[in-house]
C-alpha cells in the first residue's frame, strides 16, 4: 500500500472519528504532507513509540496509541509471566495530549481484561519504573517524548522487573503490535464501565512516598553536614518539580531556588527552544538566577525527569558539565565515600555504555570495583541490574550514560534525575568542605587518569529519503571502513550488527559479547574512538567521539583533537 492509498484508507475507515478526518482533508492538496504522514506506519521500536503528534499512520495519535496497546495487551495475555490480577501502571509527563493518550492506553488494557493503575497527574519516568516493581505489575507505560521538541510525544514500555523491554522480549512485542493490522482489531471500553468493573484504578498515593524513601536511602552523607549550599533548580516545565524539591528538602538542603518561569508544567516549553539539559541554551534562565543567588550548583531536569544537567560554580563563574563528566564525578564520589565508611562491597560494579567516557573504567578499577560496558540505552543497564539481582554475582553501585542519565540504588531500572540531583548536591557539599568545586574534582581525576574528553553530535535526516540516507551511510562504512581517523591508524573495528570485533592489522576477530545492534565503533592507535549509530527515537544518525591525552595535555589540545576526528568522519560519510 502506497502513502496515497493509506491516506484514503484512513478517510474511509469507520473506526476513525470525524475530527481526525477533517484534519486529513485539510491537507488533501499537499502531497508532501500526505506522504510524510503516511509513507510508513509509526514504528514500534525496541523502546516503544515516539513521533510527531497528529493524524496519520506516521504520527502519534489515539489510533496509533490504541494499536500499540492492543499489541502489548495481546503479548501480556500470552506471557508466562502474567498471572490473573496483575496490572499495568501508566504514567505521563507534561507534554501535549499526554493525559489523553494515558486514558486511551488504559481503556484498551481494560477492554482486554487487564487492570490498570493510572497516576492522577504527571510523574517522573523513574517513579513509574519503581511503581511497576512496587505494585507487582506485569508491565508499565510512560507517555513521554523525553527531551524532544513540543510537537512530539511517545509511549515507553516497561516489563515486570521495572526495566524497558530488552531482547528478545522487545522483538516479540513488536511482532504482536505489527499483527494488529486494522483498527477494528483494537478493543476499548468506556471509562466509567472500566472503573465500575475494577479495571481502571488510580495509582495508590503511597507509591510516591515509597519512591521518595528509596531515593533518599541512596544518600551517602548526613543531611546536616556543613556548609549548607545554594542550589538553583529548573524542571524545564516538566515532571521533576515536586519530586526533586521534596527529596532535596527532606535530605537537608534548605536553600533551593526554583526558576519561576520554568516551574509549572507546560507542554509547549515556552522558555526554551528544546527542553533538553544537554543543550547549553536550556541553562539560560537558571544561569541568570544562579548569578543573582550566588548559587553553588545548578540542576535542570528534562520533561520526564530521567535526565539531569549540571552547572557548578568555579572561581566565580559557572561551568556546565557534560554527562560524561558528571558520570565520572558521581563514580568517584560514591566509590570514595563507600570505601571510607566501609560499605563498599567486594563485588561492586559500575555500568556504563559503549559511547560513554573511558574514565569511568579507570575510576572503578582504582577502587577495586568492576566496570561493564553495555549498548546505548539504559534498558541494557537495567537488564544487568536484574541479572545481578538474580545471580548475586555483582553489587550494583552506579549506572550512567553520556546522555545525562544516572541511577544509583536498585529500586528502579531506569535513569533517575531525582536521585542524581540528590547525589550531585551531596557531592558539591562534601567537596566544598575540602575547598574544592566539582570542577576541581574533575581536574584531579584528569591528573590521575588522563585527560578524557568526549563529544556527541548528530546529523538529522527526515522523511523517507532520510531513512535511505542513514541506511546508505551505515552500509558504506561497513563496506569501506576508514583506515585512520584523527591522524592515527585504526587498530580495532567493532560491528555490533555482525557481532564481531576485528583487530588490525592482523585481522583477528572475536565476538563483541553484546546484543546485535546497528552500531559501528572504531578505535585508533592513540586511544581515540568514534562510534556511529542511527537514533532509535529520532530521524538522526548519531556520532560519538572520545580522546584520551596525557595528564599534561591542555583542554585546547583535547578539543583540537576531537574537532579533527569529527571533521574526518563527516568528510567520509
Amino acid at each position: 500500500m502506497n502513502y496515497r492509498e493509506a491516506y484514503e484508507k484512513w478517510l474511509g475507515d469507520p473506526s476513525i472519528d470525524q475530527r481526525t478526518k477533517e484534519e486529513l482533508l485539510a491537507i488533501a492538496d499537499n502531497a508532501g504532507e500526505i506522504e510524510d504522514r503516511f509513507f510508513r506506519e509509526l514504528e514500534f521500536g525496541t523502546g516503544g513509540l515516539r513521533g510527531v503528534i497528529g493524524a496519520g499512520s506516521n504520527r502519534l495519535n489515539i489510533y496509533t496509541i490504541r494499536k500499540a496497546t492492543q499489541g502489548l495487551a495481546n503479548y501480556i495475555l500470552k506471557s508466562d509471566d502474567y498471572k490473573p490480577g496483575m496490572g499495568v501502571v501508566i504514567a505521563h509527563d507534561s507534554r501535549r495530549m499526554s493525559p489523553e493518550f494515558t486514558l486511551e492506553a488504559a481503556l484498551v488494557f481494560n477492554a482486554n481484561g487487564i487492570k490498570t493503575y493510572v497516576f492522577d497527574s504527571l510523574r517522573p519516568t523513574p517513579l513509574l519504573s519503581f511503581a511497576v516493581r512496587h505494585l507487582g505489575c506485569i508491565a508499565g507505560i510512560v507517555i513521554t517524548a523525553s527531551h524532544n521538541p513540543p510537537e512530539y510525544n511517545g509511549y515507553k514500555v516497561y516489563w515486570a522487573d521495572g526495566g524497558q523491554c530488552a531482547y528478545p522480549r522487545d522483538n516479540d512485542i513488536i511482532t504482536e503490535v505489527n499483527n494488529v493490522t486494522d483498527f477494528s482489531m483494537v478493543r476499548t471500553m468506556n471509562q466509567a464501565e472500566a472503573a465500575h468493573k475494577g479495571f481502571y484504578n488510580m495509582a495508590p498515593a503511597e507509591v510516591d512516598d515509597e519512591y521518595v524513601a528509596n531515593v533518599k536511602a541512596c544518600g551517602l552523607n548526613p543531611s546536616n553536614m556543613e556548609p549548607d549550599i545554594k542550589i538553583v533548580f529548573s524542571p524545564l516545565h516538566g515532571a521533576g518539580n515536586i519530586a526533586v524539591r521534596r527529596v532535596l528538602k527532606e535530605s537537608g538542603f534548605n536553600h533551593v531556588f526554583v526558576v519561576p518561569e520554568q516551574e509549572m508544567p507546560d507542554g509547549e516549553f515556552p522558555t526554551v527552544a528544546y527542553p533538553n539539559p544537554e543543550e547549553a541554551a536550556a541553562f539560560a534562565m537558571a544561569l541568570k538566577l544562579a548569578k543573582q543567588a550566588d548559587a553553588d550548583v545548578i540542576i535542570i531536569t528534562d520533561p520526564d525527569a530521567d535526565r539531569v544537567g549540571v552547572g557548578v560554580k568555579h572561581n566565580g563563574e559557572y561551568e556546565l558539565l557534560t554527562g560524561n563528566m558528571v558520570g565520572a564525578i558521581l563514580a568517584e564520589y560514591m566509590l570514595s565515600q563507600m570505601q571510607a565508611n566501609g560499605s563498599l562491597p567486594q563485588n561492586s560494579v559500575i555500568i556504563s555504555t559503549i559511547v560513554s567516557t573511558d574514565m569511568g573504567r579507570k575510576i572503578a578499577n582504582a577502587y577495586g570495583a568492576a566496570y561493564m560496558d553495555v549498548l546505548t540505552g539504559f534498558k541494557y543497564i537495567g537488564e544487568k541490574m536484574t541479572e545481578f539481582e538474580n545471580t548475586g554475582s555483582h553489587s550494583y553501585i552506579l549506572g550512567y550514560e553520556e546522555s545525562y542519565g544516572y541511577l544509583a540504588g536498585t529500586y528502579a531500572r531506569d535513569k533517575d534525575a531525582v536521585v542524581a540531583s540528590l547525589l550531585i548536591c551531596e557531592a558539591v557539599k562534601h567537596y566544598q568542605r575540602q575547598g574544592l568545586s566539582l570542577y576541581d574534582v574533575l581536574q584531579q581525576l584528569y591528573k590521575k587518569h588522563g585527560l578524557h574528553l568526549e563529544l556527541t553530535t548528530s546529523l538529522t535526516m527526515k522523511g523517507s529519503e532520510g531513512l535511505q540516507d542513514i541506511k546508505r551511510i551505515m552500509a558504506g562504512l561497513r563496506a569501506n571502513p576508514p583506515k585512520s581517523l584523527g591522524g592515527s591508524n585504526l587498530v580495532e573495528t567493532r560491528d555490533y550488527l555482525s557481532g564481531q570485533v576485528r583487530h588490525l592489522p592482523d585481522g583477528r576477530e572475536e565476538a563483541t559479547g553484546l546484543p546485535v545492534s546497528d552500531v559501528l565503533y572504531f578505535v585508533t592507535e592513540d586511544g581515540s574512538w568514534t562510534c556511529i549509530r542511527p537514533s532509535g527515537t529520532e530521524p538522526k544518525i548519531k556520532l560519538y567521539f572520545g580522546v584520551c591525552l596525557p595528564a599534561t595535555a591542555t583542554m585546547e589540545e583535547a578539543n583540537a583533537k576531537l574537532a579533527n576526528l569529527v571533521e574526518e568522519l563527516k568528510a567520509i560519510i
